[in-house]
């Protein structure tokens, strides 16, 4: 193993591992660093080492003298091209250096001889035919070249460079006849669209107009591709035939008007009726295309069209072309996403504004085909406002009444989920007496009943889900706008019904009472009531509708339904409502009675501030003041006694509450007694504020930790409040701080 190193090794020429590795020279330490007082270039190393350079090793000239040495010479390289031939005959290279050589010793039969036997091996390659027929050319043997040239089109007719040279050739010569016959063979074998155009220009050249519009016919059939009929066109125009070109546009455009490339077809039309100054006819083609070309096409025929109108257009055409390209980005957009809603808001708005009723109706029609995927509202909260639109558009700028009744009918019924929109269609056919196949679309349906008005809107939601109350109150406002009192109240009704809601009844009860139909009023809270009875609005204004009528005791009646109820949204409003009603009525002993009673409900701290401020304020009943000035000045002077007394006795019913059963609502207690003093201190003379005073809290300004999922995770300052009761307490920091110690005793105990 030890001379493994110095064994010879096979893969390695049979040479040892030493005498392979590369040794490199070990790198110089550089001692001093400072820099050299002589500073050079690299332009002056390169410079030297050109200099340095040694001259080339060329071989010696060898001069022949005489035919003898001409000849070996000439044996001597023959052998060498025959024997490297021998190894290599499928190099191409060697061949043509072979044939050169024999051509640069003017033996041209020899060399002929060398170019057929290199196509023998290879008469594929294009190139060996260029060569040779160069080399018959380049020495003058036409007849040769043109027999090369013609083996070469026959055996090769896809290589269009030999049918351009062989035609540059007999060209070069004069012989125009010979060149047109190669153009034609060559035509035969229908070429791509430069040779066809070469054979134009080849005509053209020799002014054969005639010829050429042959040409341009066969080219435009061979090649019925756009490109080729715009030439053809173009050619003629070039030749002033104004008619020809338009001929030949016009019958492009019948071919190729479905083509893809079509934009660029009608784009050129257009500009050349431009160029002839047909400006209508350019307008009409420009129309023509934008109503046959897909929209995703033609973005340049837009751009083209709108800038044909600012140049030869009036306003109204101007407009027109800014419209088109408008209408063409919204198409592109509810193309990509029909229920993108916002952009057939503005598709919409669009069309209004140019103000052609049959697109603005096509356009809505078409929108609201788009339902939304699924029955959540959430979903159709866009949805709605399209029909609401629709409708709108149909009453105010239309002045269509019925196709806006239609509108709101049809949006209310054809998504309840109970009837199918084809059972619908078919419905609207018989009603509307149209004919319609069970296939048709619905934009078709909506355009041809006549239903796409208004009272489609409220066929269309899914009402056992959820609904719209806007949806029912336009198309009730809109009946009533029409005088048709009898059909706004059908569809309140309906409404309430069907998807009964906060908005639909007390719009229905503003109409009825508007209309001063109480009776109609009455059945409607009592619906409301039922559909809603937590509903403490309802039962406020039902109670003030009757208050209003002068009906006390069913209003009394109203609003103890009303608090007898188990839930209610909004207690408090009720109950206020409730007291404002008998303190208007001058019923103090009920006022008092209905405090009592909610007391017993709650012991809030605003409830005993209300109770204390009304007894502040009730001065009894006027019943018994019908005496002179005198005595009535006393009674209001006891009477106010009396209520002082009887407000500072629910303060202390209320004081005595938040010490004994809430001690823990400090901030309560606390803004009680500040109310208290206040209204001791507007009591004037008849008030005591020392009564409150000695009663009054200290604020001291404390610290608490805060509790976390985690644990302490710090302290917050808090507002304590400390009553005299508290600081009479004897000891009671001792007896705190002993308590606290106990605690952390048992939980350390504990843990």
């Amino acid at each position: 193993m030890g001379n493994s190193g110095k064994e010879a090794d096979a893969s390695l020429g049979y040479l040892t591992r030493k005498d392979t590795e590369v040794k490199l020279p070990r790198p110089t330490r550089v001692k001093n660093k400072t820099p050299a007082p002589i500073q050079i270039t690299a332009e002056q190393i390169l410079r030297e080492a050109r200099e340095r350079q040694e001259a080339e090793i060329r071989p010696p000239k060898q001069k022949i003298t005489d035919t003898g040495e001409l000849a070996d010479y000439r044996l001597r390289k023959r052998k060498e091209y025959e024997d490297l031939i021998r190894r290599v005959r499928w190099n191409i290279s060697v061949w043509v250096k072979y044939a050169q050589w024999e051509e640069s010793q003017k033996d041209f039969s020899r060399a002929r001889s060398v170019w057929e036997r290199a196509l023998e091996v290879d008469y594929r390659n294009h190139t060996l035919w260029l060569k040779y027929a160069d080399f018959e050319m380049k020495n003058k043997f036409v007849n040769h070249a043109r027999n090369v040239w013609d083996r070469a089109v026959s055996l090769l007719p896809r290589v269009d460079q030999l049918w351009y040279k062989y035609i540059h050739m007999e060209e070069m010569l004069g012989n125009v006849a010979g060149a047109r016959q190669i153009f034609e063979r060559w035509m035969n074998w229908m070429p791509d669209q430069q040779g066809w155009l070469s054979f134009i220009k080849f005509e053209l050249r020799y002014n054969e107009i005639e010829r050429a519009r042959g040409i341009y016919e066969r080219f435009v059939e061979c090649h019925p591709k756009v490109t080729a009929w715009i030439r053809f066109a173009k050619f003629e125009m070039k030749n002033g035939d104004i008619a020809r070109a338009r001929n030949v546009y016009e019958r492009a455009v019948e071919k190729l008007a479905e083509d893809e490339e079509a934009e660029n077809l009608f784009v050129a039309f257009a500009e050349f009726e431009e160029r002839c100054k047909e400006t209508e006819r350019a307008r009409c083609i420009y129309k023509f295309a934008l109503d046959h070309i897909p929209k995703g096409s033609a973005e340049d025929l837009y751009r083209k069209f709108v800038a044909f109108e600012k140049q030869y257009g009036d306003k109204e055409g101007i407009e027109d072309a800014i419209v088109s390209k408008r209408r063409f980005q919204y198409e592109d957009e509810v193309r990509k996403n029909p229920l993108n809603y916002d952009a057939w808001f503005d598709y919409v708005r669009l069309e209004e504004s140019v103000g052609d009723k049959n697109r603005v109706r096509e356009v809505y029609e078409r929108a609201i085909a788009n339902e939304p995927p699924a029955p959540e509202k959430r979903y159709w909260q866009r949805y709605i406002y399209l029909w609401i639109n629709y409708a709108l558009y149909e009453e105010l700028d239309a002045e269509d009444a019925e196709r806006t009744r239609a509108v709101y009918r049809i949006c209310v019924k054809i998504v309840l989920g109970l009837v199918s929109t084809r059972i619908l269609i078919l419905t609207c056919v018989n009603q509307h007496g149209f004919q319609l196949k069970l296939n048709q679309p619905r934009v078709a349906f909506y355009s041809n009943t006549g239903c796409g008005g208004s009272r489609l809107c409220l066929q269309q939601i899914p009402h056992d889900k959820f609904s719209f109350a806007k949806i029912w109150l336009l198309a009730a406002q809109f009946e009533i706008r029409h005088l048709n009192l009898k059909g706004a109240r059908q569809i309140l009704g309906n409404a309430i019904g069907k998807a009964p809601k906060d908005k639909i009844f007390k719009k229905y009860i503003e109409i009825e009472l508007q209309l001063g139909n109480m009776d109609r009023c009455r059945k409607l809270y009592e619906k409301y009531l039922e559909w809603s009875p937590q509903n403490c609005y309802a039962w406020s204004k039902f109670a003030e509708l009757e208050r209003s009528l002068g009906e006390t005791e069913r209003a009394r009646a109203i609003f103890e339904l009303a608090i007898a109820q188990p839930a209610l949204d909004m207690p408090e409003l009720l109950w206020k409502a409730y007291v404002d009603f008998e303190i208007s009525e001058k019923q103090i002993d009920r006022t008092r009675q209905l405090y009592e009673r909610l007391l017993d409900r709650t012991k809030h701290l605003k409830v005993w501030i209300s109770y204390a401020k009304f007894e502040a304020s009730a001065m009894g009943n006027d019943d018994d003041n019908d005496d002179d000035d005198s005595e009535e000045v006393t009674i209001s002077e006891d009477q106010k006694k009396l209520c002082i007394q009887n407000a500072r006795s629910v303060f202390e019913k209320a004081l005595n509450y938040f010490r004994t059963s809430a001690p823990e609502l400090k901030e309560e207690r606390a803004m009680l007694l500040e109310e208290w003093l206040n209204m001791e201190s507007n009591f004037g003379e008849l008030g005591n504020v020392a009564l409150v005073q000695p009663k009054l809290p200290k604020k001291l300004k404390r610290r608490r930790p805060i509790n976390s999922e985690d644990g302490l995770s710090g302290m917050e300052d808090y507002v304590d409040y400390v009553f005299p009761e508290e600081n009479n307490a004897p000891n009671l920091k001792i007896l705190e701080a002993a308590y606290k110690w106990k605690k952390q005793r048992l939980s350390s105990s504990d843990e």
